[in-house]
């Protein structure tokens, strides 16, 4: 077993299956997702670490424990469409790839779609398309979704996400309110997103996703 292997088991015993997360796909995907491959090289001794990772000003891959809660709340099926906004280097993609049917991840800067495209080729993940776009407009002609996570926080969700959700689909996103950050799972029923907790976690706001600040004169 090499030590990423062995680091990769690691993860899951002591960050994953600690946090509640005993659903047995999410577990092999994880055990099976060399993500030492999805973070920038310089940071491949970090891969397995139990913080986020930096991989460009601003944009973090989240940290394994609050990606794998996310996945449980999701519960993917293989049949699924599924829509991440945010995608990073790919690392979620990948997972997501090994979780559903077909994964649509959309990334607004250049040198991380390239790489993501290029890393997740390398690693032989061919139901994934990496589109390059702005994360808020996600890609709304390969909808609707069944499932649509969002990596990274947002102060706010435009409906121009949440338009490309099938009915009784499911949507995943990090809430940053003030100091604290809400993992919430909302529910589209009836044309509407009725959302609930599902755990606290934190990371940067991404791109597009800040409220617009009221200025009083």
């Amino acid at each position: 077993m090499s030590d990423f292997q062995t680091r990769r088991t690691m993860m899951v015993d002591t960050q994953v299956r600690p946090s509640d997360v005993t659903k047995y796909p999410i577990i092999d995907a994880m055990l099976t997702v060399p993500r030492e491959d999805f973070v920038p090289d310089d940071q491949r001794e970090a891969a397995y670490t139990e913080t986020q990772i930096e991989l460009a000003p601003g944009r973090v891959m989240l940290e394994p424990r609050s990606f794998a809660k996310i996945l449980d709340a999701l519960s993917i099926q293989p049949t699924e469409l599924v829509l991440t906004v945010g995608a990073g280097l790919g690392y979620g993609a990948a997972v997501l790839a090994r979780l559903a049917d077909f994964v649509v991840a959309v990334e607004e800067d250049d040198g991380l779609a390239g790489e993501a495209e290029g890393r997740l080729a390398s690693d032989g993940v061919d139901n994934v398309a990496v589109i390059k776009a702005p994360l808020v407009d996600g890609a709304a002609k390969h909808g609707p979704y069944d499932v649509i996570l969002i990596e990274g926080a947002v102060e706010t969700l435009p409906a121009t996400l949440t338009d490309q959700l099938r009915e009784n689909g499911r949507i995943a996103a990090l809430f940053t309110e003030g100091n604290l950050g809400i993992v919430k799972v909302g529910y589209k029923i009836d044309g509407a997103v009725n959302w609930r907790f599902a755990f606290n976690a934190s990371a940067p706001v991404l791109p597009g996703f800040t409220k617009t600040k009221d200025f009083a004169l």
